[in-house]
């Protein structure tokens, strides 16, 4: 149920009945309890075109205002403001019919569409590491939240495997004979011995780039090696995909190879639209206002990333039907991206009413604010990160309750990959963060953790309480009020966040829920001697609709919870 939807109704009927033309201005959410559960300061904006004092605005507004079920207290405040205090007995109602629904009475779009999210993005001649973190996370939530909403989301995991480094690959994995399989197993490894004997050895160079002419040309031997370092080379990151809790599959594979046989027909629907211009013996696309241009195909006849990229853009549009394309991608292809863009619009590769967005995010950083590397300066894999995870949460939790060795690794590989999953969705993707251990393993703070032990709390509650619920919610002081108001605004958190590409919005909206809920625990008992029963059971059902939600919230971020901490 969008929360904000129902009491900018309340406002816009309020315009209609004063006579005023309705613009859409929506209201916010009330900074501090005195100023209501939300304000509405649109009296402000309308003042200069009505000619008016925006008080007198706002006053006939409110004398207009036909207090409902929803809306039971409006008053003026400063300059204009209107402040608006929902109906307690409709906030029960609603958060009862939220503790019944399985989607605790989110609805889906009405006009759900079909949505095609690229992310990870994996070097199939390199192991995953932690600059890949961001993309596989951020694109993973994004895919969740879409699909927990109605959208048809389809994954998309663009990863190169094909160009002149494969023809090196291919040539030592078949030097290597039956060890080259073997050999496959520390891919990083692999390569830099590749690397060295492409370097130092220049028959195996040449056979190198002849291999390269024999991939793309179809040769089966050559093919049948590629497709075996390829498959091994995906084994690896489905590893860490399984460890962090992410859903893509081989399924959602689209390699470069996959739009090889498409890149010709992106150059003769760019030379058929006029756009194709040639600049030292390169076919480009010059874009009004910048200097630099959309390189296409290289004079020996080689196509680039662009290429490979517009001719995806053609397959999800067109072939796939997205009406929304994403590209979970770093920030410093931000330039890139937009010439990309530009250039589909304009050759008609992608429809107008197609949103492309490149959805940007900044870098790990370690202590020292500089890019996150290994005590020698090289690449962290991203399988070490999270195993150190696992290894750093089985130290924070082995001292807490009374667990078996196979409960403590459990709970170890829960907490340990939450903890670095929420870390970086908790922060503006497009910000740098720093990565800090001690801070995200807390149990206090906007942590994985400290959300983790808010659900475990409130089952303990039903552990000790042990019986039916048997009752009906009953708003009755400011603290359950403040509760309850923030459980049915988490639709329109989830809304927001979809729209924005922004996971942080989630794990704020987690952090003020899980904060206000500790307060309520704390200052309204719930299994307290004395507590009569109605307030009793209203109080539990608050702490199983907060329990629920925390659990959805998580589950949106690929994040687990637990039942004892």
């Amino acid at each position: 149920m969008k929360l904000k939807s129902q009491i900018n109704n309340v406002i816009k009927d309020a315009f209609k009945n004063a006579g005023i033309e309705y613009e859409p201005m929506s209201v916010s959410e009330a900074t501090k309890p005195e100023f209501g559960d939300y304000q509405f300061n649109g009296a402000m904006a309308l003042s200069k075109k009505l000619g008016k004092n925006p008080r007198e605005i706002a006053q006939n507004i409110l004398d207009n205002m036909e207090l409902t079920k929803v809306v039971n207290k409006a008053q003026i405040a400063g300059p204009g403001f209107i402040n608006l205090w929902i109906n307690p007995d409709w906030l029960a109602l609603e958060c009862e019919k939220a503790i019944s629904d399985d989607r605790l009475g989110i609805s889906k779009n009405d006009k759900p569409q079909k949505v095609v999210v690229d992310y990870s993005g994996p070097n199939m001649a390199k192991q995953m590491h932690v600059g890949h973190l961001r993309s596989t996370i951020i694109g993973d939530t994004l895919s969740n939240l879409l699909t927990f909403l109605g959208d048809e989301v389809i994954r998309q995991n663009h990863i190169g495997d094909w160009g002149t480094q494969f023809g090196m690959l291919i040539a030592y994995l078949e030097m290597k004979d039956e060890d080259g399989l073997v050999s496959l197993k520390d891919l990083e490894q692999f390569y830099k011995d590749a690397k060295g004997e492409f370097d130092a050895n220049a028959d195996f160079a040449n056979r190198a780039r002849e291999y390269v002419v024999k991939i793309q040309s179809g040769d089966e031997h050559c093919l049948e090696l590629w497709k075996n370092f390829i498959d091994i080379s995906l084994g690896h990151c489905e590893e860490v995909y399984g460890k962090l809790n992410v859903n893509l599959t081989r399924d959602d594979v689209r390699a470069e190879s996959f739009y090889n046989d498409s890149l010709s027909k992106v150059i003769e629907v760019l030379d058929d639209k006029g756009i194709l211009k040639e600049s030292n013996g390169a076919k480009c696309v010059f874009l009004d206002g910048e200097e630099i241009p959309v390189i296409v195909q290289k004079g020996d006849g080689g196509y680039l990333y662009a290429t490979t990229d517009l001719a995806a853009l053609w397959y999800r549009a067109n072939e796939l039907g997205a009406k929304r394309i994403s590209y979970v991608v770093d920030a410093r292809q931000g330039g890139h991206f937009k010439q990309v863009f530009k250039v589909a619009k304009d050759a008609g590769f992608v429809p107008e009413d197609v949103k492309l967005e490149h959805i940007a995010f900044g870098t790990m950083m370690d202590k020292g604010g500089k890019p996150f590397k290994t005590r020698d300066g090289g690449t962290v894999k991203l399988i070490d990160l999270l195993d150190e995870a696992v290894i750093k949460a089985k130290e924070t939790i082995k001292n807490r309750d009374e667990y078996t060795s196979q409960q403590i690794d459990e709970l170890a590989k829960i907490i340990g990959i939450g903890a670095v999953k929420y870390a970086d969705l908790a922060i503006n993707r497009e910000s740098n963060y720093i990565f800090n251990w001690d801070k995200m393993l807390s149990f206090e703070g906007n942590t994985s953790l400290y959300m983790q032990y808010a659900y475990a709390r409130i089952q303990s509650i039903f552990r000790k309480y042990n019986s039916t619920i048997d009752g009906k919610i009953i708003i009755s002081d400011e603290l359950e009020h403040r509760l309850a108001v923030m459980l049915l605004r988490f639709e329109d958190v989830l809304s927001r966040s979809a729209e924005d590409a922004s996971p942080n919005q989630i794990t704020t909206y987690l952090y003020e829920l899980v904060t206000l809920f500790m307060r309520f625990y704390e200052q309204n008992p719930i299994l307290k001697d004395g507590v009569k029963d109605d307030i009793k059971m209203s109080r539990l059902k608050l702490a199983d609709l907060t329990a629920k939600t925390i659990k959805q919230g998580l589950d949106i971020l690929g994040i687990k919870v637990v039942d004892k901490l």
